[in-house]
């Protein structure tokens, strides 16, 4: 498929959102009013085929997106290539992976709930990638509908500076279209599909309205263009046309975020906001990219959006095809041929680009060549989630992206022992695709521990290894990822002596042993290491194993068997000798140096806090509340709206298994939560002596 390339015409967008807020809706009515599919079939839909975007059988079922599906439509005259990513917090890095290689977003929001806590976490995603976003207020059709709430919450929450872009004409039932209010006209959505669309004059009955709307409109773009400014001041009204271009700069500077509003699944106000993705989002040379020149000691380098420098290419994400592994590609510079060679920065490999396709959820269009500024994807390359291809005249390496910390584990095996190969395939596919999932063996236990953000999480790739690889999964409980510290400062003073026939082994290592806590600057959160030596007392040579042995050390506590964080190590003083001392020596001495300070710095097992927030009508809150509270929960705030309560709380993850089993029961089905990891915190004394008691009898039990 040829097609001319104008990178002005090319937007890279995702659709983020809170879980339930009609993302996958949304697409899928992009979708149709593009011509990329002629029938539209709903997400629940009563026909059992399900939303084109979640092409995942699980997905399905469960009517939620797992994976973010990529699509490329053209509207008008614009290449758009789209991702629609998961709402639910245990596929963030989905959404995480998905942001690091767009150029611009649309915020959806429920008009009813506005905005949620996933909303904030997408939210803070954008602003960590800096991409710029319009907000589309969905589901206007809903009673207790409110875009204008939902936009004030938006400036509340999340603190955007927002401008209403229309008026909806009329709500709920009523929705009939939405008064765009830079050109004042009113748009109606009619037919079976909301193909159908009238531009009429605005309704009298709401023409006072608008135009204040349009008033605060002008009033906002006037403080990012010249000419709108001068007019405002004039009191003169500008064009059209400068509005438009005084809100795309507020857009693009993340200084200003335009809000649409419509019902994706009634088929209202989709064409305008593609409109809107053409007209404000940013095309990807308006985007500074950063690399890093591996050349040059990692000095930063800003990628240029143009086809003919040497090829740069990130690989976001992998996914298991029918055909083998399929790569997807963000390119930010320079062209990749079919047939070409590319070489991989990592492991630095060259490969050949075999097939090279541009994906529409799991149909696929085969290219020839694929330039800057767009997404495509690559069969047949063996490569991990962050690898950047270069086509090797230059070495450049994208900047890593943000992985979030493992907070749950479960020991898994599989049912069957012949399935073993099958089991063990498939862990190495999912770690491969998803850096939030990890697995490590167990030594003592001789178990394989899978670790992920949620039990949904573990849960789905339990179920995806019975489909994809035919191995039924026995697991075993979930296992919260506690963590140990100290409460106070400790001196050690550590000598390490073996004398066996021949050379033996020594090593002297004194310092102390405090309290860390983490700065921005420091890359290492949990741990410092300050060599104080003067005098040559231990030589250069034997202090990075020094440093090594206490690392070593942290991964495993002594008070509850939980990797250890927020120490700072101090080398202080030591000894060695000419003939006995070796790295090894050293490394062995601070481990135990390490273990003898920390048992007199005053060990604290930590829990992770889960923030949870729920939502449930309000004739349950007692019920919430007090469900919360036996767990351990500590309430920061409940807010009412339209017959719905929302509570706000931090809870310990131990406390949250089987939680969606008993809110259920006590809202009768009503209710709805989300938590996500929040923090690490001290357990209580008697959390603690039961998680110590529990792990002298697993070391006694070993022991046997």
């Amino acid at each position: 498929m040829a097609k001319e390339w104008d990178l002005d015409k090319v937007r890279n967008i995702g659709i983020s959102a809170h879980i339930d807020s009609g993302k996958t809706t949304l697409t899928e009515r992009i979708l149709f009013y593009t011509g990329r599919i002629h029938a539209i079939h709903d997400v629940r839909g009563k026909d059992g085929v399900g939303a084109k975007m979640d092409s995942m059988e699980l997905e399905r079922e469960r009517g939620i997106t797992i994976q973010s599906a990529a699509t490329n439509v053209t509207w008008k005259d614009t290449t758009i290539n789209i991702i629609d990513t998961p709402g639910h917090v245990d596929f963030t890095i989905e959404v995480e992976r998905a942001l690091r290689v767009l150029d611009g977003a649309v915020l959806v929001l429920c008009g009813v709930a506005g905005v949620q806590s996933q909303s904030i976490t997408v939210d803070r995603q954008m602003k960590r990638y800096n991409v710029p976003r319009i907000a589309f207020v969905n589901k206007l059709d809903r009673s207790g509908a409110n875009p204008f709430r939902v936009a004030g919450m938006l400036e509340e929450k999340l603190h955007h500076n927002t401008v209403m872009m229309q008026v909806p004409i009329g709500l709920e039932d009523k929705l009939e279209g939405c008064v765009d209010l830079v050109t004042m006209k009113a748009w109606y959505y009619s037919g079976d599909n909301g193909e159908n669309i009238e531009i009429k004059d605005v309704p009298a009955d709401m023409l006072e309205e608008c135009q204040k709307y349009r008033a605060e409109l002008i009033a906002k773009a006037a403080d990012f263009d010249d000419v709108v400014g001068e007019k405002f001041l004039m009191e003169e009204t500008p064009e059209e046309e400068e509005i438009k271009q005084a809100i795309r700069k507020g857009c693009l500077s993340m200084d200003l975020t335009p809000v649409f509003c419509g019902s994706a699944y009634k088929n209202k106000g989709v064409q305008q906001l593609l409109d809107a993705v053409q007209y404000y989002l940013p095309n990807p040379k308006e985007i500074a990219n950063e690399g890093l020149d591996l050349a040059k000691n990692e000095e930063k380098i800003m990628m240029k959006t143009d086809p003919d420098l040497p090829l740069v290419a990130l690989a976001f994400k992998l996914e298991e095809g029918r055909y083998g592994q399929l790569t997807y590609f963000r390119i930010y510079q320079g062209s990749m041929k079919k047939g070409e060679f590319i070489h991989n920065m990592s492991d630095k490999k060259k490969v050949k680009v075999p097939r090279l396709v541009y994906m529409h959820s799991d149909d696929m269009e085969d290219v020839e060549v694929a330039k800057a500024g767009d997404i495509v994807a690559l069969f047949g390359v063996d490569c991990a989630s962050g690898d950047t291809f270069t086509d090797g005249s230059v070495e450049i390496a994208m900047t890593s992206m943000f992985v979030p910390e493992a907070v749950i584990s479960l020991a898994v095996e599989p049912k069957e022992k012949a399935k073993a190969a099958n089991f063990s395939k498939a862990l190495q596919k999912f770690r491969k695709e998803d850096p939030t999932f990890r697995v490590h063996r167990d030594e003592e236990s001789n178990e394989t521990i899978i670790s992920g953000m949620g039990e949904l999480h573990l849960e789905v790739y339990i179920e995806r290894m019975a489909r994809e690889f035919g191995v039924e999964v026995q697991a075993g409980a979930p296992q919260v990822a506690y963590r140990e510290t100290i409460g106070a400062a400790a001196p050690y003073d550590y000598t390490h002596k073996k004398q066996t026939g021949g050379s033996g082994q020594f090593a002297k290592a004194v310092g102390t042993m405090t309290p860390f806590t983490a700065t921005e600057d420091d890359e290492d959160k949990n741990y410092k290491f300050n060599n104080k030596i003067v005098g040559g007392r231990i030589p250069k040579e034997y202090i990075p194993a020094v440093d090594k042995g206490f690392q070593e050390a942290m991964s495993k506590g002594t008070l509850i068997g939980a990797p250890i964080v927020g120490v700072q190590m101090d080398l202080e003083d030591g000894a060695y000798h000419d003939v006995d001392s070796s790295e090894m020596a050293f490394r062995i001495c601070a481990i135990a140096a390490f273990r003898q300070a920390y048992e007199k710095a005053s060990p604290t097992a930590l829990e992770p806090l889960m923030a949870l927030e729920v939502s449930a009508p309000e004739e349950f809150q007692g019920n919430v509340m007090g469900q919360i509270n036996q767990r351990r929960g500590i309430i920061s705030g409940t807010t009412t709206q339209e017959g719905f309560v929302t509570v706000n709380a931090e809870v310990p993850l131990s406390e949250m298994f089987g939680y969606s089993g008993d809110l259920r029961s006590a809202t009768q089905g009503k209710g709805e939560f989300t938590m996500e990891f929040s923090r690490y915190n001290a357990c209580p004394r008697n959390v603690q002596e039961e998680l110590v008691k529990e792990y002298q009898k697993q070391k006694a039990e070993e022991a046997k």
